[in-house]
């Protein structure tokens, strides 16, 4: 038997993890649980540290439970489908489901891939020769720093500097797996961004995007310092947003990395979008992964899902105005979605009608880093920096002939504010949200910023997840809970 859950902390907890060509292979739970076995595939050259790597990128998916629990999506009562995780996600409910897409599913295929990178460390630290395995080291830690990041982002309260030395955060685990029972910790939030800086930091200057025959499924140097600016984002440390977007994109090389809806997007079809968006040849996507996932299928017929007049509201009704992205929406029902993602489906058999559906994702793209680097310049006062990127941006989503420049006066006026940092903020957050609808990124933006939240039925009840609301806060795993860890408040 085979399993891919990694259990977690403070009491005694039994571990057990199922992985392809790594750690523990066994052929019955039953002997499995007579005795530790120690079949390891033997880890003796950079050649095959690579090749478990592979293994260290969280194969679940993200994008189904934040989307639907954002203010991107409303109620399309009579349409499409009724699905458990996009309906429990929606009412802000603990998702009962444990299948592909669900809360519990992305836990598990995160922690498999923080053992793949364990493993992978201790391969290389072991060898005779160490110093030939550094780009190994390199990706193994930074693989390690961006998976805890994504847990504790979601599993614990969102980081604050007030509060993050004392709130729980998730057990960061740096040793492979050799005992079957093990205590975990579940420390603070504080002692987990602590842990994913010092990976990040040590393993970023390792990397050698030469070793990877297709670089956009690893973590290459820009890849790594895109990932940098999203922490220190979420950390609140503006200069160091800036300083990593500048290192991730040197000499302002943004716009040729841009996705170009204005020009070469302009004349394909919308299937063609779907079948290119997140591809490797696309240079906006700066990390892509695969993932076990039913969204490139369900997510344009979903009841929880963006209607036409939320899609006039996020992206047409902008400080810049209408943004040309929009192009390519269509319709499914009452549902208007543009067609980011195409499924890979694998059938379970010859002539099967089941199989499972695999998405590939965008973990990181240009975009997010520009933006990122607006804010944190609007941040720090710099609001002429913070004009130019936001102007950047805009004109790689509107034609030539529609683009009128940002002004601070516009973005003053727009927002009825005498603030320009908040409103260039705001400007911000506006763009991302259009930017990376369907992509689950606004979920982010609404914990950074303690945004509320309004969900309506189709009868008009109203419900409101406010500022402190500790449905924020993902639950923890049920079997986690089993083995002593304890529930996330409601």
């Amino acid at each position: 038997m085979k399993t891919n859950k990694i259990l977690d902390r403070t009491k005694k907890v039994f571990i057990y993890t199922g992985l392809i060509s790594i750690p523990l292979v066994f052929s019955a739970c039953n002997k499995y649980l007579d005795h530790l076995p120690d079949q390891r595939t033997e880890l003796n050259t950079p050649k095959k540290v690579s090749e478990l790597l592979v293994d260290a990128y969280p194969g679940g998916n993200y994008i189904t439970m934040m989307e639907s629990m954002s203010d991107n999506v409303v109620d399309n009562f009579g349409m499409g489908t009724t699905d458990v995780i996009n309906t429990d996600s929606y009412f802000w409910k603990d998702v009962e489901s444990t299948s592909q897409d669900s809360p519990n599913y992305y836990w598990n295929r995160a922690y498999r891939a923080i053992a793949a990178a364990n493993q992978a460390l201790e391969a290389c630290y072991s060898a005779e020769n160490p110093d030939q395995y550094r780009s190994q080291i390199g990706e193994a830690l930074v693989a390690r720093a961006y998976a805890h990041f994504m847990l504790v982002s979601l599993y614990s309260k969102f980081y604050s500097p007030e509060t993050a030395d004392v709130d729980p955060g998730i057990p960061y685990v740096t040793e492979p797996e050799t005992v079957v029972w093990k205590d975990y910790e579940r420390k603070t939030v504080s002692y987990v961004y602590q842990q994913i800086e010092k990976d990040l930091l040590e393993g970023l200057p390792l990397l050698d995007d030469s070793r990877y025959t297709v670089p956009r499924y690893h973590f290459t140097q820009r890849a790594a310092h895109a990932f940098a600016t999203r922490f220190y984002l979420f950390k609140g440390e503006p200069e160091n947003v800036i300083k990593h977007a500048n290192l991730a994109f040197p000499n302002g090389t943004f716009l040729a990395n841009m996705r170009p809806w204005p020009t070469k997007y302009q004349d394909i079809t919308t299937t063609e979008l779907s079948l290119i968006y997140t591809q490797t040849s696309q240079n906006a996507n700066l990390l892509i992964a695969e993932t076990t996932s039913w969204w490139a299928r369900r997510f344009r017929t979903y009841r929880y899902s963006i209607s036409a007049n939320q899609r006039d509201r996020i992206a047409s009704q902008t400080v810049a105005g209408s943004l040309n992205l929009y192009r390519w929406t269509i319709s499914s029902g009452q549902s208007y979605y543009i067609r980011k993602f195409s499924e890979h489906f694998v059938r379970s058999g010859l002539n099967a009608t089941t199989g499972v559906g695999y998405s590939m994702i965008p973990l990181f793209t240009t975009e997010e880093v520009l933006l990122s680097r607006a804010e944190a310049y609007a941040l720090t006062g710099d609001y002429q920096a913070s004009l130019a990127d936001l102007n950047l941006f805009i004109k790689q989503r509107q034609t030539a002939s529609s683009y009128v420049p940002l002004t601070a006066e516009k973005v003053l006026e727009y927002f009825e504010t005498e603030d320009l940092k908040e409103a260039l903020t705001k400007s911000c957050l506006q763009m991302r949200r259009a930017e990376f609808v369907h992509e689950g990124l606004r979920w982010f933006d609404i914990l950074r910023y303690d945004i509320p939240v309004t969900h309506r039925t189709y009868t008009g009840e109203e419900m409101v997840l406010g500022v402190n609301d500790p449905r924020r806060i993902l639950q923890m795993p049920a079997e986690v809970v089993l083995s002593g860890l304890e529930l996330n408040p409601r």
